[in-house]
């Protein structure tokens, strides 16, 4: 692959249609195709039955609560402060969540939780950089561009996963 060209795919998850868009050093793109603010493969990008790369394999792990952590190469476009931000949601636990000042204090900046979540918005890689983790201070959840009912659905599906795992890890342990 040629760096600056943008391969595309689309995968089938139990919460819906997913794009995925990578270029020769990372994913750029991972989106649900539902919802308002939708993202549509870009005209430059180039349509690909089957990307090169481990990235379909690994979300289809974690929709079967199979992966909690990707290791996967990621090449998304942003400020220094959204690219910040990105990373900073990546050290949010499966199963957990936070609020958007919490998030602010972690990076260092506790008065900039609006500024967080104007970069949480702009996030191009759902899921993986689990912006679905975010949620308000009095614990509502809010803001996700794939609408409240699929990041919902994102979180119960983690919760599910998390206690499934921890009842198995219990019955190890209780073996001993």
């Amino acid at each position: 692959m040629v760096s600056d060209s943008i391969f595309y795919t689309y995968m089938d998850s139990p919460l819906g249609r997913i794009l995925i868009a990578q270029n020769s050093v990372g994913l750029v793109a991972i989106d649900f195709q539902e919802g308002l603010a939708a993202k549509s493969p870009e005209a430059a990008w180039h349509f690909q039955k089957k990307l090169d790369g481990d990235a379909v394999e690994q979300l289809r792990a974690y929709f079967n609560g199979e992966l909690y952590q990707f290791t996967l190469p990621l090449a998304p476009k942003g400020t220094l402060f959204q690219q910040q931000v990105w990373t900073a949601l990546q050290s949010i636990p499966y199963g957990q969540t936070i609020s958007y000042g919490e998030l602010a204090r972690k990076i260092g900046l506790p008065t900039a939780a609006r500024a967080v979540g104007a970069a949480n918005g702009k996030n191009p890689l759902c899921i993986i950089v689990p912006c679905h983790r975010i949620i308000g201070s009095n614990g509502t959840l809010t803001g996700f561009r794939g609408g409240v009912r699929l990041k919902e659905g994102l979180l119960e599906l983690e919760r599910r996963h998390s206690a499934k795992s921890n009842r198995q890890l219990t019955m190890v342990l209780g073996n001993n």
